[in-house]
């Protein structure tokens, strides 16, 4: 569920049973989408629903009140976040395929007269529990290097499954894909009820931590240490970036700070621009020098006519 249930029907996490039916009833009734005209209404509705789904059961409202919205990892398990192997969670039951204009039910309705509101709201309740229904999606999380992200391909992914046994699925990782994207295996989930179809397993990408690496969107950053003559002089440098070798152009006279931009070298996007590589520059300098070293240094700290602390001293 994308929003917190709560806040879908507008309750406070202390509300009881009943507070909480009066506030589905009252919100079912408004967004009803045989009633409400708006385009967004079934959404809404539907969202109503999965928010009362959640807090009307007490045991799913526990697991929520406890674990937030990553309440469905941990349907049935009776504990904490699980290691290892990922688990995966539950997204709960499907509502029978939509039928009519509104999809919740044949009710006939006659918008001049009285409603029977609990006929109504029973009858899509009713067709809930009832019937052909879809299995519940099923949910996990798929841990990516930044180079895995950017180049996709077919990955090998073991899940521990419900009852505790593990088992293989082939992903196909779109290249490109960024944190947080969801990656979806049709039928993977639970099976139907009563000869409904099967859910569906969504992957979360989650991409590790790189240290030399900073991901900003599509965009990639890291530090580019250069020597002090490559800074002075200038130089053309080959590094290795997640996306393959690249050869970064530093200016002459360039300093610490300065960041450059190797344009679409960064995260590919397969629906738009990609994102770009940036090089920041670190001007380094070695922490021990020889004789001869030191000499050179020497002499050039005698002829140079740099003051890079002028006006601020």
């Amino acid at each position: 569920m994308a929003r917190d249930p709560y806040s879908v029907l507008g309750v406070s996490r202390t509300a009881d049973a009943d507070q909480i039916q009066r506030a589905y009833r009252k919100l079912a009734r408004k967004y009803h989408p045989d009633v409400n005209r708006d385009p967004d209404a079934a959404d809404r509705f539907k969202e109503i629903g999965e928010a009362y789904s959640t807090l009307s059961d007490a045991e799913t409202k526990a697991r929520y009140d406890r674990f937030g919205a990553d309440y469905r990892q941990y349907a049935g398990s009776g504990a904490g976040p699980a290691g290892g192997t990922p688990r995966w969670g539950s997204g709960g039951p499907r509502p029978s395929p939509p039928s009519g204009r509104g999809g919740y039910g044949n009710v006939d309705l006659n918008m001049g007269g009285d409603l029977d509101w609990e006929d109504l709201l029973g009858g899509w309740l009713r067709q809930q529990g009832a019937g052909p229904a879809q299995g519940s999606d099923h949910e996990a999380e798929l841990r990516l290097t930044l180079e895995e992200a950017i180049r996709g391909g077919r990955r090998t992914v073991r899940l521990a499954q419900p009852g505790g046994e593990t088992r293989n699925y082939d992903v196909d990782v779109p290249a490109g894909v960024v944190e947080g994207q969801r990656i979806r295996l049709a039928g993977e989930g639970a099976g139907g009820r009563d000869g409904g179809p099967p859910g569906d397993l969504f992957l979360t990408v989650r991409i590790q931590p790189d240290t030399r690496y900073r991901l900003k969107g599509r965009d990639i950053h890291f530090d580019l240490p250069v020597t002090p003559s490559e800074a002075a002089l200038g130089a053309k440098i080959k590094v290795n970036a997640p996306a393959g070798p690249v050869t970064i152009t530093v200016p002459a006279g360039s300093s610490s700070g300065r960041r450059l931009r190797l344009r679409g070298q960064g995260v590919p996007d397969p629906k738009g621009h990609p994102g770009n590589l940036y090089a920041e520059i670190r001007v380094m300098v070695p922490a021990r020098l020889s004789s001869e070293v030191r000499k050179l240094y020497e002499q050039l700290a005698a002829v140079s006519d740099f003051h890079p602390r002028e006006g601020i001293l």
